[in-house]
């Protein structure tokens, strides 16, 4: 247990000061290839939720044995050695640095009043397009974005990494990849998916729901509302949201900044109508884009300052 917790923090440290491993693939990339092989092998003729099923259990029983592998053989080289690589392997599934990167890499054009460089900058996070946004629509893009993968990208995958180390964190990795390539309710994948999309519901059940609480109670709020009235907003429109997890995110960073998320967006000329979170108090500003990446330090602060109370509460009672 011990020698988790120090891996996660080193792997919150590498994270925040390297980021993404520079000049190498991602270890995400290799589970998407091994993801799309699959699927056009299996995703055919009947059976499809069952083959989806099949696939999905294949995909992370893979990359977590992948992972033990690595782990046994560095843990057999020295506890300290072991602890390093687990550390490193933490760090990589981690997206603190990479998530502000890609915000700021809409934030500076923004600031430059370049919105042609920033919404192809925004078209490189989102699925919406991007080609008519004006400035409030972009940052309301951006925002969403840091929003929701704070848990996605950060607190979920440092959830699992707490409670069962590196290995944890990479059967999430591969199954919240598996869902945002396969998890769609179209015609392709609608079966097919099914237990990829729901899996990945029930492992963000937790971490979402929390990470949007400390948002709430962590950060500044930029409203007149107590804190009552604030929770009860969040929990309201959170549920209007058609990701069950998500919802807890935006809405969360809505009720803290007074402004509105969530409307209409176009993906590839189809206009799609999101629920709104939050209430227009004040118009999404560029600088709510550095204030949403604030949100997420602090959640992510927090978020481990939970975790290590988790942990001595169940070295406590074992």
């Amino acid at each position: 247990m011990i020698a988790i917790v120090i891996a996660c923090i080193i792997g919150l440290v590498f994270d925040l000061l390297v980021g993404d491993p520079p000049k190498l693939s991602h270890p995400v990339r290799w589970i998407g290839h091994l993801i799309q092989s699959q699927t056009a092998l299996w995703n055919k003729g009947k059976w499809r939720k069952l083959r989806g099923m099949v696939m999905a259990l294949a995909v992370v029983g893979t990359t977590m044995f992948i992972v033990t592998l690595i782990l046994l053989l560095s843990y057999q080289v020295s506890i300290i050695f072991g602890i390093l690589v687990e550390g490193l392997l933490i760090g990589i599934g981690l997206a603190q640095r990479s998530l502000k990167e890609a915000a700021m890499a809409v934030y500076e054009p923004l600031v430059k009043g370049d919105f042609a460089e920033a919404r192809v900058k925004l078209s490189w996070i989102v699925g919406r397009d991007t080609e008519k946004l004006d400035e409030d629509e972009i940052v309301r893009g951006v925002v969403e974005t840091v929003s929701e993968n704070t848990s996605d990208g950060v607190t979920a995958p440092l959830f699992y990494a707490f409670l069962f180390g590196a290995i944890g964190l990479w059967g999430y990795k591969a199954v919240n990849t598996l869902d945002s390539m396969v998890g769609y309710k179209n015609e392709k994948y609608k079966d097919f998916g099914m237990f990829s999309a729901k899996l990945d519901d029930v492992l963000n059940f937790i971490p979402s729901r929390i990470t949007g609480l400390l948002i709430v109670l962590g950060t500044k709020n930029e409203t007149n509302y107590s804190l009552g009235k604030r929770l009860k907003r969040w929990a309201q429109d959170a549920k209007k949201h058609p990701s069950p997890n998500s919802g807890y995110l935006e809405a969360a960073t809505a009720v803290q900044l007074g402004v509105q998320l969530g409307g209409k967006n176009t993906y590839k000329g189809v206009v799609s109508h999101r629920a709104i979170m939050g209430e227009k108090l004040v118009p999404l500003t560029k600088e709510h884009i550095a204030t949403s990446i604030l949100h997420m330090r602090i959640a992510t602060v927090l978020f481990t300052l939970v975790m290590l109370a988790v942990e001595v509460f169940i070295y406590a009672i074992t």
